[in-house]
């Protein structure tokens, strides 16, 4: 029996009142709830403290990074409610985000994100180098729910916003080396990371430098296939990486009341291509002929190793004036990147060579927000803005089926501009309760040229411009996202909040077309219509405890269908396959329980639903119930995580830590006919750190200590292929120990 609307909420508001678990956050030493957190993602000037803005986010200061040993955002990928930050791993790098079951499943560069990512307020245009190394941050901030007023289109799921270390004041010196190791008979893995910071004329410039080294000797063991291929029965290690980061920073201030920020990054990374495991499809249907392994272990044997290069430079200038209209700030930032990366992967992933891929996107995006913040007759806060942006994409793919028989070869080419006009005020009623009103208008351009894999069977590159392109086409689009909500602060314990909301993600082309029978005609935007009340509170100051229920109705789900196709292999259609309801709530909670002593947990719950479908799903030539009934891929429905901190002093030598964290995320399905699927998982972390008075630190730290399983993909290969799935394995279990030198 299908579940009415009301009874949905009035079931989200039971649960919200029995969710007293929330987020892992950790730090060296003290309790969590002695820091402030501010957080940037209200855009008011000099941010606000996390338990005041109106929305459920999630923030991890600079401390935190470092006791979760965070690497790049997939480290985080357990440690939110209703979160999952996860690498495709088709390619490395390639973000499929998910937040409250709004993600994507794809490698596609000219699919836009259901998860936007900012680098101090610098948009990312494509999903491609997203899952990459971060180092030296001061915090990383996730926003659950459409933000599309304040941060744009793409951001339906929610938006990650990655904030870098600025430079400081006074001399500051940072340096930390790692080495870790499943200690599976393979390599190594070890970092590097350095900065300096500080003032080279007084009052006026101040200066940072950091950089990073990561060389990883690989994790995984490659079966080489063993006598019945004609190959030894034996073992490679496979996985091997390494990656450089510079950045450099400045900060000038001519002025008490003009601040100056220019941040430049430049990275390249190479490695080996994905760890590719096949293994059957859902309930052990359809395994290879060939070679076919448990999903539950990480064993794998491919004839071709592949490889990743990626290589970008990207520039951030931010510019702060503070004025007298509104005691307000007038901010300006403008971003530029440029990113080239190329790779091939074994797709078959068994011992022969039945279908294997090359892969290159080079993209450069500009882009600049001007926006104003401030607060007028002590009741009126005002934040509004202008923004552009422009891409250039090129993709090109080439395949190889049946040892080289058929060789496809395209992809496409995208140039894309957007404007928008964003306002939002929140009004003090009175001195308890406020009024948000806010809007966003932007129009979107797209002009692309495709060229259809399968027409292609000469060598050509579209990069290049050696493709003809079989597709030309543009297309616009123009929408207005209005939000309305309240806020009510009681005491100042505690916050409650509500807003309805809107947000869309653009429509586009299918740079991958594969399929003579459909033309890479423009897809449509996907729009999200959102309720959400929340509550945060800090009771007595011995707890922070943080819920939100919400409610999503989309219309226009934009899905790429992967479909096992016995010509390309696999084909892709992107495609607005349906209107759909997406409804839960989540919670996280900190409790001071005593001075050496912090309980943590969190706990997330999601259901979603088709409502009416656009598309046949599942591939059996037709629109019916059956298609209805199928799940909506990326869609976990629980999320939950228990954990403490110990901590205490130790006279005249310094302190020690220790932390612990258990999370849990269900099975979600990978494709939209549910062949594919992700598996559920248990992961266990520990760290223990001892800080000398001298800022000496030595951390010894465990990530996935139960050796969990898991994968960035399940996609499914047609039985002239051998049948079963391309599914990239993550790394499990992983010792570490660190050492971290501070000087001041």
């Amino acid at each position: 029996m299908k579940t009415s609307n009301s009874l949905k909420i009035a079931m989200l508001c039971a649960a919200s009142s029995f969710a007293l678990t929330g987020t892992a956050l950790a730090q060296s030493a003290g309790s969590v709830l002695e820091d402030e957190i501010i957080v940037t993602a209200t855009k008011k000037a000099g941010g606000v403290n996390i338990q005041e803005a109106p929305v459920a986010i999630t923030a991890f200061g600079e401390k935190q990074l470092e006791v979760l040993h965070v690497t790049d955002l997939q480290s985080l990928s357990y440690s939110i409610p209703n979160v999952s930050l996860d690498d495709i791993g088709t390619t490395p790098g390639v973000a499929n985000f998910s937040i409250r079951g709004l993600g994507i499943n794809s490698s596609i560069p000219s699919i836009d994100p259901t998860v936007g990512v900012f680098t101090d307020g610098m948009y990312l245009g494509i999903n491609a180098g997203v899952v990459l190394d971060i180092f030296d941050l001061e915090s990383i901030e996730v926003l659950r729910g459409p933000q599309g007023i304040l941060f744009g289109r793409n951001v339906t799921g929610g938006a990650v916003l990655i904030n870098t270390k600025k430079p400081t004041d006074e001399f500051q010196a940072s340096f930390k080396a790692a080495a870790e190791s499943g200690f599976k008979n393979t390599g190594g893995n070890y970092y590097l990371m350095g900065s300096i910071s500080g003032p080279l004329v007084e009052d006026k410039l101040k200066a940072k430098i950091s950089a990073y080294y990561n060389k990883d000797n690989g994790y995984f063991k490659n079966y080489e296939g063993g006598p019945a291929f004609g190959q030894p029965d034996a073992f490679s290690v496979f996985g091997q990486s390494e990656t450089v980061m510079v950045r450099p920073s400045l900060i000038f201030t001519p002025n008490d009341n003009v601040e100056f920020i220019l941040r430049y990054e430049h990275g390249e990374s190479n490695g080996d291509g994905p760890a590719s495991q096949n293994h059957p499809g859902r309930n052990g249907t359809f395994p290879n002929a060939f070679v076919s392994f448990d999903r539950n272990s990480d064993s794998f044997s491919i004839d071709e190793d592949g490889f990743y290069d990626n290589n970008w430079d990207q520039i951030v200038f931010e510019t702060n004036w503070d004025i007298p209209l509104g005691d307000g700030t007038i901010t300006n930032i403008f971003g530029y990147r440029d990113f080239l990366g190329t790779g091939r992967s074994d797709i078959d992933a068994t011992p022969l060579a039945l279908f294997h891929a090359s892969f290159a996107t080079d993209q450069d995006q500009w882009s600049n927000e001007l926006r104003y913040a401030g607060r007028f007759g002590d009741r009126v806060d005002i934040t509004t803005g202008l923004y552009y942006f422009t891409q250039d994409t090129a993709y090109q793919e080439t395949r190889n089926i049946a040892f080289g028989a058929l060789n496809f070869f395209g992809g496409g080419q995208q140039r894309q501009k957007t404007y928008g006009v964003f306002a939002q005020a929140d009004y003090d009623l009175t001195d308890q309760v406020s009024l948000i009103l806010g809007g966003r208008y932007t129009h979107e351009k797209k002009r692309a040229s495709i060229a259809t894999l399968i027409f292609n069977r000469t060598p050509c590159d579209v990069i290049t411009g050696t493709c003809p392109f079989d597709f030309n086409d543009r297309d616009s689009w123009s929408n207005f996202s209005p939000k309305v909500g309240l806020t009510w602060a009681p005491n100042d314990d505690w916050n409650v909040y509500g807003h309805w909301t809107q947000g869309f993600r653009s429509g586009g082309y299918n740079f991958r077309n594969t399929s003579a029978a459909f033309l890479p005609t423009p897809f449509d935007e996907e729009k999200v219509s959102s309720f959400e009340v929340g509550f945060k509170g800090q009771p007595n100051g011995r707890a922070r405890i943080n819920s939100a229920i919400y409610y999503n109705d989309i219309s226009n789900m934009q899905r790429e269908i992967n479909i096992a196709d016995p010509l390309a292999g696999v084909v892709q259609f992107i495609r607005n396959t349906a209107d759909a309801t997406i409804w839960g709530f989540e919670s996280e909670v900190q409790i001071y329980v005593m001075d050496m002593l912090t309980l943590l947990g969190s706990v997330g719950y999601t259901d979603g639903s088709y409502d009416k479908v656009l598309f046949d799903l599942n591939g059996d030539g037709a629109l019916n119930a059956t298609d209805k009934a199928l799940k909506i891929p990326r869609l976990a429905p629980w999320t939950y995580s228990v954990g403490f901190i110990l901590n205490s002093e130790v006279p005249g030598l310094g302190s020690w830590a220790l932390r612990t964290n258990y999370a849990h995320r269900n099975r979600s399905f990978y494709t939209d006919n549910n062949l594919g699927e992700l598996n559920a998982a248990d992961i266990l972390d520990l760290n223990l750190g001892f800080t000398t008075e001298n800022n000496v630190t030595i951390s010894l730290y465990g990530k996935n200590l139960l050796n969990e399983v898991t994968h960035g993909g399940d996609t499914q290969l047609p039985a002239t292929l051998g049948g079963g799935s391309f599914a990239p394995l993550n790394k499990g279990r992983i010792i570490g120990l660190e050492l971290k030198l501070d000087f001041n």
